[in-house]
């Protein structure tokens, strides 16, 4: 059985609007209600630095910093988990952009990096800019898929990184006329050894990810299931062993050099790759769906992916929904109150209208968001 962490406590320092923040929230599900601008989807960016990657808003870090603050921030928060009560944060020393050096603490204690975090707190999240998704370019979808893969390796990041700096490497020796043909192909086995495992981890999120829908789906509900697959060039190459397969893809990158070469970059391999969804009820591509079947397809993957998360890591995660309920109609924004329920995982959502969670369940807690203030609601 998954343990389900909870947020008790969170304070900010100088992290967007807020000066100061102090928040205590003893619910499962949180809804923050307010005006746009008001700072709602600031509190969802702070908890969201607690994971893996660069936030639900993918920004460098000095821009969270509070305009006239310190030119730094801190996020903390406490948690109750099956551990108890554990203290997480993370903060920007305020030494400007080119010497800013950002820190890590669990229970006062520093630490090397947010992936320590990853037995205590989990996370995922869903935001507007992920709504067009299924229709937009595919690396749209990779890091849609990266950002899935995290929540359950928390390394995953880290090689997809080293596997772009390497990338980026063979495409500057390419760009030489002569390049030294034994340093040439030292970078094209790293680039290998770093794809396939890029690929690996990204395979076996999606092999599991689609039999997780498959055995649970269920026809009448208001998120329709989906079937998901990886589309990528060197992904066959895992039916061999680790080794065998890095040999096969640096064979086909030292076969690829004029074509790359003549590209400015590399043709084959992960950074190439696409998430493929498809509507599972209706048996369609899911960027052939409508706008509506589309967000509800979206957060059906969404919730399948939590449960997920904590069938492999044993946690259920934090769920960070930003305005997810102001387009859909009342019969699935009751349906998809009903489900966030059924998970036990602590939810917290934003939406202008107050309105939209008046059918909130009695077990959660609303909050009013104005300017540097978060407040009960009456």
């Amino acid at each position: 059985m998954s343990a389900a962490p909870q947020i008790e406590r969170l304070i900010l320092q100088d992290f967007r609007t807020y000066p100061t923040l102090d928040l205590a929230v003893d619910a499962r599900l949180v809804a923050l209600a307010g005006e746009n601008g008001a700072g709602k989807t600031n509190i969802l960016e702070a908890l969201s630095l607690l994971a893996p990657g660069r936030g639900l808003r993918r920004i460098e870090l000095s821009e969270a910093a509070r305009m006239g603050g310190s030119g730094g921030w801190t996020v903390s928060v406490a948690a109750e988990g099956a551990l108890g009560l554990t203290r997480l944060g993370t903060a920007l020393d305020p030494a400007g952009v080119d010497g800013a050096a950002r820190r890590f603490r669990l229970d006062g204690e520093t630490v090397g990096s947010v992936a320590a975090f990853s037995d205590h707190l989990r996370l995922v999240w869903l935001t507007p800019d992920q709504d067009s998704v299924f229709r937009g370019p595919a690396g749209d979808r990779r890091r849609f898929l990266d950002r899935l893969v995290l929540a359950i390796d928390p390394t995953h990041g880290s090689r997809v990184n080293a596997l772009e700096k390497a990338l980026r490497q063979r495409n500057r020796l390419l760009e030489d006329a002569s390049p030294d043909a034994r340093w040439l192909s030292a970078v094209e086995h790293e680039v290998a050894a770093l794809a396939v495992a890029v690929t690996a981890s990204r395979a076996e999120t999606v092999r599991r990810l689609d039999g997780l829908i498959a055995d649970t789906r269920d026809e009448a509900s208001a998120f329709p299931w989906a079937r998901v697959a990886l589309v990528d060039q060197i992904a066959p190459l895992l039916s061999e062993s680790a080794a065998a397969a890095e040999d096969r893809f640096a064979a086909i990158l030292r076969d690829q050099r004029d074509a790359d070469r003549a590209a400015g970059r590399a043709l084959k391999g992960p950074q190439a790759a696409d998430l493929l969804v498809r509507h599972g009820p209706k048996d369609i591509a899911a960027d052939a769906a409508s706008t509506g079947e589309q967000k509800a397809l979206l957060l059906g993957l969404v919730l399948a992916h939590a449960r997920l998360v904590a069938t492999m890591s044993g946690l259920a995660p934090v769920i960070l929904l930003d305005e997810v309920a102001a387009h859909l109609d009342p019969r699935r924004r009751a349906a998809l109150y009903e489900a966030l329920a059924a998970l036990g995982a602590q939810v917290w959502m934003t939406g202008a209208d107050p309105a939209l969670f008046d059918d909130f369940p009695g077990v959660g807690r609303r909050f009013f968001v104005t300017p540097g203030r978060v407040e009960p609601m009456r």
